[in-house]
């Protein structure tokens, strides 16, 4: 077995409210330095600088992960991760249908800049990728289970777009293997609300600058196999390890 550090919510350049230097090679970069060995890029409903990512966490020698942070139509985000690349590049295709089509305001929203594993900017979305999705709360783990991906709520412990905070309560009925938690020292109060035990709450930055991105401090004890590092994160955060 082998500790495998990780960061599964890094924003890039491409959401609205990310940093412009948070390019895909440089977030490849900084988790390099940080000594992550896991790191999942999860823009905000969309995926479009995933296959960058995925090009420069290569070559820097960090196991790549192609995520989204979605937003439901109750604006609860959740975190959305897939096995491959050509899994999230599907799903992404498919939340075309539940998107709001509304022209971003940059000047009010930031840049939506879609970036090459080089750090050229080859394009913007021009819709705005700030406001919530038609993907339910109920219907979101089915829709990303469908696309081979895992969904689980992000970060609640915060007083905003956190399922807590929206609906009140962790929903009784959801059935979720985990959940990403922002403080540490919440775990024991949160776990208890999440149904969950300690040990699948996930510590991850939610970082939207270079400098937010997570140290090598939390990490997952996986078979030492980095080649299947990804089908083996996908059973611990389901439980199965």
């Amino acid at each position: 077995m082998k500790k495998y550090f990780y960061d599964l919510h890094i924003h890039s350049c491409l959401s609205p409210c990310g940093d412009d230097e948070a390019t895909p090679a440089s977030i490849a970069g900084i988790g390099k330095l940080n000594g992550l060995s896991i790191m999942a890029l999860t823009d905000h409903n969309t995926i479009k600088n995933c296959p960058a990512f995925f090009k420069a966490a290569k070559a820097y020698g960090i196991i790549a992960v192609a995520g989204m942070e979605l937003t439901t139509a109750e604006d609860i985000h959740m975190v959305c991760l897939f096995k491959t690349l050509d899994d999230a590049i599907a799903f992404d295709k498919a939340l075309d249908s539940y998107r709001i089509p509304i022209p971003n305001r940059p000047d009010i929203f930031g840049r939506q800049l879609i970036m090459d594993e080089d750090d050229n900017i080859v394009g913007e979305v021009e819709n705005t990728l700030s406001f919530a999705t038609n993907v339910s709360f109920d219907e979101a783990p089915r829709l990303v289970e469908s696309y081979g991906g895992i969904c689980y709520p992000a970060h609640i412990d915060r007083p905003s777009n956190s399922v807590i905070a929206v609906l009140g309560a962790f929903p009784p009925e959801s059935k979720f293997t985990c959940a990403e938690l922002h403080l540490k020292e919440k775990v024991t109060d949160y776990a208890v609300m999440a149904s969950l035990p300690e040990n699948q709450l996930v510590f991850s930055s939610d970082a939207h600058q270079l400098l937010d991105i997570k140290e090598a401090q939390d990490y997952f004890m996986l078979p030492d196999d980095d080649e299947n590092a990804v089908e083996n994160l996908f059973k611990a955060l389901k439980g199965l390890l």
